[in-house]
């Protein structure tokens, strides 16, 4: 059996643990609140025209509003209005899209040189649905015309009544309120970093137990995912900076996977863990988590570059089967996760240490899995099972609470899981009065020793709990 880390976790008492979450739940809705507060994240401009016979076949000339870097992003929607109500329709509708630029000198050269041709689902129940005619990642200039033509819309059976556009760009207030609060959680988790390392120095990594040595390179992972790159965005106007966050994104969230597989099994296995049979499962099932969600990203920025109205619908066959593939790699790890966390669960429920330390990572891990799965039900509710859903997935935050959640809930789960999982600062005292038997012989009387069956039996509190209560026993004898 591997020697047990020294851990904060070993020496908290019932109390501590609820002043934990206590502090970790204060923590987490401070950040919210602020969200709640905090400015929208997006910010429309609404584009009205109406529509007569002799208008249809027209190009629509659209221009946007003023835009700077703090705007980041650009979406140019349309909903169709008819002029019947409750009426059930859906057809392809052939959409031409020509995207110009507006430089200083007042000239408007094309963005990628060419004229795009792109066929789109109309649907209509009560009302159309809104269709995203095109998307710019990242602005170049700082206003763009955008000519756009429908070839079908006269063969429809019913009367279009009017077309509504609407341009829709990051608040830059909003913009201004990320850039400093991911610096605070960059230097926040700089912070704690620093301190879990220095913590550590003393013991050898021999010694750490296998959360400690994951907590080593998630709070580094940690740190990209707060992406103290991220003000280069502002800066260049490229689609760079933002690759680099997604990919930092979902370096760190698949880490974060292949840590609970690793830990509710390694928890288990006791001395080597072989890389073949114990990490190479693991790394298999993240690795192709990490692969398609990384290919998705990079498949959607490389073909906006070279066209704005792209999106994954248009490439239909390829994104199911993408989608399909992550649905199916999800599902094996989900069954993979409970099965080594039932099997955990049933053989270490009764040694002492192990399964305080199974316990807590459970407990804390399915609040931050439950307050997750919340937020993403109320940020998009049934379109997340929509086929196009991943290419309108940032255009659909209504305030900063959104955001801040999603970073406050995973940096503070970190910081919590570091403060336990540090060792205390009589740690190394403690662990040498323990191994050395001259100093145990000297403090401890023959009536002190817990031997055996009474140590196996004995309910897991905390060490100092334990030894209080047979120090009352001994006393009393």
């Amino acid at each position: 059996m591997e020697p047990l880390a020294p851990m904060r976790l070993y020496t908290l008492s019932k109390r501590h643990f609820v002043l934990v979450f206590v502090v970790f739940f204060v923590c987490f809705g401070l950040t919210v609140f602020i969200g709640i507060a905090g400015p929208n994240v997006i910010e429309t401009s609404v584009a009205r025209t109406d529509l007569n016979n002799s208008l249809k076949l027209k190009p629509f000339n659209l221009s946007s509003p003023p835009l700077s870097t703090y705007n980041q992003q650009l979406w140019l929607t349309c909903v169709v209005e008819l002029d019947q109500q409750d009426v059930s329709l859906k057809k392809n509708v052939t959409m031409t899209v020509k995207v110009l630029g507006v430089v200083k000198d007042g000239s408007t050269p094309y963005v990628n040189n060419q004229v795009h041709n792109r066929t789109r689902l109309l649907s209509c129940a009560q009302k159309c649905s809104e269709i995203i005619v095109a998307h710019l990642g990242y602005l170049n200039y700082t206003q763009y015309n955008i000519f756009v033509s429908f070839e079908d819309l006269n063969k429809l059976t019913y009367t279009i009544q009017n077309i509504t556009f609407t341009w829709k760009t990051y608040n830059p207030t909003f913009s201004q309120v990320e850039i400093w609060f991911r610096f605070v959680f960059v230097v926040l988790t700089f912070v704690v970093t620093c301190l879990f390392a220095h913590s550590l120095r003393k013991f050898s990594m021999r010694d750490w137990g296998i959360e400690q040595k994951w907590m080593s390179i998630l709070l580094p992972l940690l740190l990209l995912y707060n992406d103290p790159f991220f003000p280069l965005s502002f800066l260049v106007n490229s689609w760079f900076p933002g690759m680099l966050d997604d990919l930092f994104q979902s370096l760190f969230l698949c880490a974060l996977l292949l840590f609970w597989l690793c830990v509710y099994h390694g928890i288990r296995v006791q001395g080597e863990r072989k890389c073949l049979t114990f990490y190479l499962p693991k790394f298999f099932i993240v690795g192709l988590l990490w692969l398609a969600s990384v290919t998705l990203g990079i498949w959607q920025t490389v073909n906006e570059v070279h066209d704005p109205t792209y999106q994954y619908r248009v490439d239909t066959g390829n994104f199911q089967g993408m989608k399909i593939f992550f649905l199916v790699v999800a599902t094996t790890y989900i069954l993979y996760l409970l099965f080594l966390i039932v099997r955990a669960c049933s053989e270490l429920r009764n040694m002492p240490y192990v399964d305080l330390r199974l316990k807590f990572l459970t407990a804390l891990t399915f609040v931050v899995l439950v307050i997750s799965i919340v937020i993403l039900y109320l940020r998009f509710g049934a379109q997340v099972l929509q086929d196009n859903f991943v290419a309108e997935l940032s255009t659909h935050y209504q305030n900063s609470a959104e955001f801040l959640s999603f970073y406050g809930l995973l940096n503070f789960y970190l910081y919590t899981l570091a403060f336990v999982y540090s060792p205390s600062k009589n740690a190394l005292y403690e662990s040498q009065l323990k191994d050395n038997p001259a100093f145990s012989m000297l403090n401890d009387s023959d009536d002190d020793v817990i031997y055996g069956s009474d140590y196996e039996e004995m309910p897991l509190q905390n060490g100092q709990a334990i030894r209080a209560k047979y120090k009352e026993e001994s006393d009393s004898d």
